[in-house]
């Protein structure tokens, strides 16, 4: 099994390019596609507790029914919230990245070399063209 997972929605730019950035480090991760396969309860609340943030910061907001359910709302706890994750996956933001030296939210997909054990190998644009590595692996 791979030291590095990543919560997937291949239909996002972002999560196609921390995607692309692990693999250019020469780790293959396990790939979960969140959307197909969420994860349960204790493992979303695993996730968030790993990364230090508050449940609010992992909701997502675009293309999600976030203003239709008023999660805007400070009536809402914690709990309360987690269940709307679990109800909508779509409400879980994305990418997140677990690797031995942490998990992490990766946005901007670049956040993901913090947490990455191996350099990048070499150059990487992000699709849109950006450069976000030069040809020795270093951060640009």
């Amino acid at each position: 099994m791979s030291a590095v997972t990543i919560y997937h929605n291949p239909a996002c730019g972002t999560s196609r390019n921390v995607l692309a950035m692990i693999r250019n480090s020469g780790e293959e991760p396990t790939v979960v596609e969140y959307l197909k396969t969420p994860p349960d309860r204790a493992a979303l609340t695993a996730l968030i507790s790993a990364m230090g943030v508050p449940v609010r910061a992992v909701l997502r907001e675009k293309g999600t029914p976030y203003a239709e359910l008023g999660l805007d709302d400070p009536k809402w706890s914690d709990e309360q919230l987690i269940d709307f994750m679990l109800q909508h996956p779509i409400l879980i933001n994305r990418p997140i990245v677990v690797t031995p030296m942490g998990a992490r939210l990766c946005r901007p997909s670049e956040a993901v070399l913090d947490i990455l054990p191996q350099p990048q190998r070499g150059a990487f644009s992000k699709e849109d063209g950006e450069a976000v590595v030069d040809a020795k692996g270093c951060r640009v």
